[in-house]
């Protein structure tokens, strides 16, 4: 299992995944560019001492990434609020990629048609999406409960 972050714009959502990755032993796939420098504050507070653990790759671009998952036979599923197949009903494989779109903006229509799945949390009627962080660590718990890969 694996995240992507594509263009993250936020720091602190960065930092908090990155936590997140390094206590569940899962890599990181960052897209580039960022809204930020990746040596920031905000960053760092947020991952806190956990940063320096996780499993951080940066691609260049959205291509390059797609290149590196496509050769090792990975699949690719977006998390997206406009995906009509619901997080409980997919059936994920141990060697997923996750990828989760820039907070502003989500991901390009290029991005959206190459993955393989487009998957959907579901949530109560009226509201529209969940913070990047906190969307990670749901579809990550899901993921990681169905392939029995939570660290012991």
């Amino acid at each position: 299992m694996r995240i992507a972050l594509y263009q993250p714009e936020i720091a602190g959502n960065v930092g908090a995944i990155l936590r997140l990755a390094a206590c569940f032993a899962v890599p990181v796939d960052i897209i580039m560019p960022t809204g930020f420098a990746f040596s920031d504050a905000k960053l760092k507070r947020a991952a806190m001492d956990y940063g320096a653990a996780a499993d951080v790759t940066r691609h260049a671009n959205y291509a390059a990434f797609a290149q590196v998952q496509r050769a090792a036979g990975r699949r690719i599923a977006l998390m997206s609020s406009h995906a009509s197949v619901r997080l409980p009903q997919v059936a994920f494989r141990p060697n997923d990629v996750l990828l989760m779109g820039s907070e502003g903006a989500g991901v390009p229509d290029d991005v959206r048609d190459s993955v393989d799945l487009r998957v959907r949390i579901p949530m109560a009627a009226g509201f529209r999406s969940l913070n990047i962080a906190v969307s990670t660590g749901i579809a990550l718990a899901e993921a990681l409960r169905q392939t029995d890969s939570f660290p012991e």
